[in-house]
């Protein structure tokens, strides 16, 4: 069963999904499968590649932008700016909880020009908290503005 948990209009996030979840994610309306969990964390994790090729075949774009546990870079942010800004429509990022998915979602947004503490209201609304990056999230809001 899908945890899909709604961030913004056009983003979700999820913990590790599975071919039902895409299945689902796509009657759903979703455009775009962001995976953010590297490949081999745990011996039963779907293979991203088989995600891809489900969503590439249902029709939804796919990207991966993985991110290791405390692994946040500007390449990274600068990568879920680009897929968010790409999308044709919603928009579900995964990781293993959808904690690194909402993390980066939240420094794509600030880095967008997005209000930090709007960023942070709406992740904990989904069950989230950005408080490991909030200060960056600050920093690259404020870097927007500039």
């Amino acid at each position: 069963m899908s945890d899909f948990r709604k961030l913004s209009d056009s983003v979700w996030a999820s913990p590790q999904i599975t071919a039902e979840d895409v299945r689902e994610a796509h009657g759903r309306g979703f455009a775009m499968i962001v995976n953010n969990r590297p490949d081999g964390e745990v011996d039963d994790q779907p293979a991203g590649a088989d995600i891809a090729a489900l969503a590439e075949q249902l029709g939804l774009a796919y990207r991966a932008i993985p991110i290791t546990p405390g692994g946040f870079g500007p390449e990274e942010v600068t990568q879920m700016v680009q897929a968010l800004e790409s999308a044709q429509g919603p928009v579900l990022a995964y990781c293993r909880s959808g904690t690194r998915s909402t993390l980066l979602w939240s420094l794509a947004q600030a880095a967008s020009g997005h209000e930090p503490d709007e960023i942070a209201s709406a992740a904990a609304a989904a069950g989230y908290d950005i408080s490991p990056v909030r200060p960056l999230v600050n920093q690259l809001a404020a870097r927007a503005k500039d």
